[in-house]
């Protein structure tokens, strides 16, 4: 058995499907920034219509995990892959493939017509070379943001 056959994909579907502790420590590695996801938070993406949290497993053990948040404009439906990663000890190992693969098919199946997206920052080499071979196109556009607060 290769190491990629022992690597599952799951749906999120209550809160036991993922560690808090784990998923906290996977956004760190991913943003390098200590913001807390609590359980509640955890709780409100597992259950909101408009996303999806992907978590992958080896071995039984959640190492990496991705989210598509969905939506429709007049334009038609879009779906954005937000928050990929993969454990650091874990990566090169074929995870974060299996990841988007399996997100794209289930956007194939349950979506489809829909525009997929997502972004990644340039400095993330090896992602954005994934997102490419996967089937991506790089789009030259502005992405801007705005943090709200009251």
């Amino acid at each position: 058995m290769t190491e990629e056959s022992k690597i599952e994909i799951i749906i999120a579907c209550q809160e036991g499907d993922i560690d808090i502790q784990i998923a906290n420590q996977l956004i760190f590695e991913l943003t390098g920034r200590d913001t807390r996801l609590t359980v509640k938070d955890l709780c409100e993406i597992i259950d909101s219509e408009n996303s999806i949290l992907f978590v992958a497993k080896h071995n039984g053990n959640t190492v990496g995990m991705a989210t598509l948040g969905t939506y429709t404009t007049p334009t038609g439906k879009k779906a954005w892959i937000e928050d990929v990663v993969v454990a650091k000890e874990q990566r090169g190992k074929g995870i974060g493939r299996k990841l988007i693969e399996y997100i794209i098919e289930y956007a194939k199946n349950s979506m489809s017509p829909c525009a997929l997206m997502l972004t990644s920052r340039p400095e993330r080499i090896e992602a954005n070379k994934l997102y490419g071979s996967a089937g991506f196109e790089l789009r030259r556009t502005n992405a801007y943001k705005m943090t709200v607060r009251e």
